[in-house]
């Protein structure tokens, strides 16, 4: 007993490491699908794309059992350092990356691939954040008593964990130009919703989301801003009328006009492909399905086409034929769809939710508040990730071009994801070694 528990993987959640790799496994088969031929019909062969992931996985698989056996500590004590190395390689990546497809935010190693830092800075954004929030708590607790969720209702502690997402999202951003990587970091108003983030926050946030639409979508933003004005007067006059809620109905009032005219302005100086995908997910104005209506029209048509068993595999012909683009990577669920069926989708997804719902299970009885943080954080990424993917090869969402968790192809993604899930499975193994 006393070997097994001195084992570097005593403790380690297998229900959870074996839906991981049943999801990388399925992601491999369906990356094979959707780049296969029949002169290359080697599903090992490094020459291909799913050859060449064959090798990310056991790349995985190694990162996987390198994260257990380090001691559960190192992640608490070098969470900041962590987040510093992947920062630093963030800002340098622009300059001295390589350039794929108008985003120089890559590193290149010659033959051996390429690797994008912004993908590792994930979980170093959820290390960070986690060691800030649970310090914080120590420090509040040992002179106060005060609760975590008390803590984060302070506004400069707030102030300093939204400062440690918003810096990497901006440069990321604004220096590598990925919008997809930028827009993931929004996951974590669910970590600190968790903690205890004002749900006037929350609130907040999914009216300004309603206006940013009505602003794109209303012709005449002078009727929008009437009706607002109206809707203020209306909410002034059913309430108790008090100098202190009329600042506060102006203050609200104020700040709708300024999303509505904010939205006009960010999407005046948005790029041309970026205003079309906003476009075509709105629907706004002729839509032409030979440009940029394509991705999604053709999305559809191949997950719409599988019916509910699918075509069979390697029996898709939007995907045997590119019909889809970027079959393999964004566009993988596709390639689900078409050839698994409306079963196989269902299956995908379930397995993906059950993985985020473990995560959060597993979260909910951790000991130690960087555990329990860390964890909502990497099921937030997870979460996010899923719906936005999803979202976007059905038209639900705008095409910003970020992967499906452990099916996409690439090594980044799946690197990132694997030390992402690997480090929450050491801490939550951690757990039980505290109970001894």
């Amino acid at each position: 007993m006393r070997n097994k528990e001195n084992s570097f993987f005593y403790g380690v959640d297998k229900i959870t490491v074996l839906t991981y790799a049943v999801l990388v496994i399925m992601g491999w088969l369906n990356i094979y699908a959707a780049v296969y031929n029949e002169e290359h019909q080697n599903i090992f062969d490094t020459t291909q794309k799913y050859g060449k992931q064959l090798i990310w996985i056991a790349g995985a698989a190694i990162i996987a059992i390198s994260v257990l056996m380090i001691d559960a500590g190192f992640y608490t004590v070098f969470a900041f350092w962590f987040y510093g190395v992947f920062l630093v390689m963030c800002l340098l990546v622009p300059f001295i990356g390589k350039e794929i497809k108008g985003s120089r935010s890559w590193f290149s190693f010659g033959d051996f691939g390429s690797l994008q830092p912004a993908e590792f800075m994930k979980f170093a954004s959820s290390l960070a954040l986690a060691k800030f929030l649970s310090n914080q708590n120590l420090i509040v607790n040992s002179r106060y008593r005060l609760r975590l969720k008390d803590l984060i209702k302070n506004y400069k502690s707030t102030f300093i964990a939204v400062f440690i997402l918003v810096v990497p999202m901006l440069i990321i951003k604004i220096l590598q130009d990925e919008t997809g990587l930028a827009i993931v970091f929004v996951a974590f108003i669910i970590v600190l919703y968790r903690e205890g983030l004002s749900v006037g926050f929350l609130i907040f946030g999914l009216l300004a989301t309603v206006l940013f639409v009505l602003a794109l979508i209303v012709s005449q933003i002078s009727t929008l801003l009437i009706a607002l004005a109206i809707i203020a007067l209306l909410s002034f006059l059913f309430i108790h009328r008090s100098r202190k809620n009329l600042l506060i109905v102006m203050l609200v009032y104020a700040s709708a006009c300024g999303v509505v005219l904010g939205t006009n302005y960010v999407y005046s100086h948005l790029e041309q492909h970026q205003k079309v995908r906003i476009d075509v997910l709105l629907g706004r104005g002729e839509v032409d399905l030979k440009k940029e209506g394509y991705n999604v029209h053709q999305a559809k048509i191949a997950i719409g086409s599988g019916g509910f068993f699918g075509k069979g595999y390697l029996q898709g012909t939007q995907t045997k034929y590119d019909f889809v683009p970027e079959q393999d990577t964004d566009f993988i669920f596709c390639t689900v769809g078409e050839e698994w069926g409306f079963f196989g989708s269902a299956s995908v997804i379930f397995l993906e939710l059950f993985l985020i719902l473990r995560v959060i299970f597993l979260s909910e009885r951790q000991r130690s508040d960087f555990s329990r943080i860390y964890g909502y954080g990497v099921a937030a990424i997870l979460f996010f990730h899923l719906c936005i993917n999803i979202g976007m090869t059905i038209g639900l969402m705008p095409v910003i071009g970020i992967p499906l968790p452990f099916f996409s192809y690439g090594g980044s993604s799946l690197w990132s994801f694997t030390i992402l899930l690997f480090i929450f499975i050491k801490l939550d193994a951690n757990r039980l070694l505290i109970l001894r």
